[in-house]
């Protein structure tokens, strides 16, 4: 059995969960989410708990359980507390500004390029050039993290660009330094 997909969910005050066939529905503080659960899952609600269990014994249900249980509980965490993705800029003249809610980084382009955050997502800009993603949808929150990421990747040679903050960038040797043997 599933380690991860026989641990039960604890659905804490405030969040309510609706359950239809596959359909699960959980609305709290934050927000309201949706998602369609594969039919070989069944998921019961009792006492402030959530299960998920599955059907039959089959290969893909087995492969579907840990999943299925991990894509409900970030649900009701994300009404709950949200997810944030930490971003920094790292180079001279790269820098990362708001307009109004509109993200705004210069990115040694020749334009600036501009980014706007999609329905139920958050962008902050802290000091010493650090991007701040907030939301409810951990799948929308890391998607606006990669969108942004990859206007500049960092490079390997100087380190340069957009990266996550936990993120390490192994470092090449450069053409001059290498010759000197």
């Amino acid at each position: 059995m599933s380690r991860i997909g026989k641990a039960p969910i604890v659905v804490p005050k405030g969040v309510t969960v609706d359950l239809k066939e596959n359909e699960v529905s959980v609305k709290g503080p934050k927000g309201h989410l949706s998602r369609t659960i594969r039919p070989e899952m069944l998921i019961e609600q009792k006492d402030g708990m959530i299960t998920v269990s599955r059907k039959n014994e089959d290969r893909m249900s087995k492969n579907l359980h840990g999943l299925s249980r991990t894509l409900i509980a970030n649900m009701v965490k994300g009404v709950t507390d949200g997810f944030e993705k930490n971003l920094e800029v790292i180079g001279v003249g790269y820098k990362a500004a708001m307009e109004g809610k509109k993200l705004v980084m210069q990115l040694g382009y020749s334009h600036p390029v501009e980014i706007d955050p999609p329905k139920g997502t958050e962008i902050v800009v802290g000091k010493g050039n650090t991007i701040t993603v907030k939301g409810f949808d951990k799948q929308a929150v890391g998607d606006l993290a990669a969108f942004i990421r990859d206007k500049r990747p960092p490079e390997v040679y100087k380190g340069k660009g957009v990266k996550y903050s936990d993120e390490v960038i192994r470092r090449k040797v450069g053409k001059a330094a290498s010759k000197k043997k």
